[in-house]
């Protein structure tokens, strides 16, 4: 069985001050989600170790939002995987929307993280996702298994066995609009076939979660779907009470509990 994950992503946000209000509301409210679903917090670099020793011995990961494809020397600006390994970080963002479309990081780009994630022991959190043009066209899998493709042909299936798969439909993030549950079961059906045509359990055993304008409003209706095991939470992760009930959500598909958090 599939353990669902829920996975916030501060993006470039966040003091030290406003970090430790959030952080000390927020694990208050999610102790009692801890045992029920995984949960990590990628904070930018610099808060990496006030969000680690934050987080202590609660149970829930530390993660970061990018590593580079280099192992050391001269790449000033980057941080590699093996210092996030050695700041304790458990999961990394690999290939999310912002960089691919931002800082123009190609699949081959995401391919060569997403290896070095790997081999300093981390957990990659592979993006993938279309924008509205390529949904509209109808080439939202063929955009999907491309990026995916292109990491098996670089680490195997046995490197993307052993990551998470976050689908985020670049149309859905930051903007407001929300891709449908039944657009989100689909999709995630359809990756989960191409895991599995890939090899064998694949498709099962894979972790897939939705990250796109996901709140507290839909969030019970987007991880209703037993295809779906979790999210990436962008802007809802800043707010303590929201990405709370988002946790609560989550935990209610594994265990149903009769309210919410508020």
């Amino acid at each position: 069985m599939r353990k669902p994950i829920l996975i916030a992503n501060w993006k470039m946000n966040g003091s030290l001050h406003s970090n430790q209000a959030l952080l000390v509301r927020m694990l208050a409210k999610l102790r009692p989600f801890r045992k029920t679903i995984d949960m990590a917090i990628c904070p930018p670099f610099p808060y990496l170790f006030q969000v680690r020793d934050l987080l202590g011995y609660t149970g829930i990961a530390l993660g970061a939002q990018n590593a580079s494809r280099a192992t050391s020397g001269a790449h000033t600006g980057e941080v590699s995987a093996t210092m996030l390994h050695e700041m304790g970080c458990r999961y990394v963002l690999v290939g999310h929307s912002e960089r691919r479309a931002l800082y123009h990081e190609s699949d081959d780009d995401v391919a060569a993280r997403f290896q070095q994630v790997l081999s300093a022991g981390l957990i990659p959190v592979m993006c993938v996702g279309e924008t509205l043009e390529e949904r509209e066209q109808g080439w939202t899998m063929k955009v999907v298994q491309r990026q995916l493709q292109m990491v098996i042909d670089q680490c195997g299936m046995s490197g993307l066995a052993g990551s998470i798969v976050a689908y985020e439909p670049v149309w859905a993030i930051g903007t407001g609009r929300t891709a449908t549950p039944e657009q989100v079961a689909d999709t995630h059906r359809a990756i989960r076939q191409f895991l599995e045509n890939c090899e064998t359990g694949a498709g099962q055993s894979v972790r897939i979660v939705y990250g796109g304008s996901v709140k507290a409003a839909n969030a019970a209706a987007l991880f209703s779907s037993p295809e779906v095991d979790g999210g990436l939470i962008g802007g809802a992760s800043l707010q303590a009470d929201e990405f709370s009930n988002i946790g609560a959500a989550l935990a209610n598909t594994v265990n149903p509990v009769t309210s919410t958090l508020t």
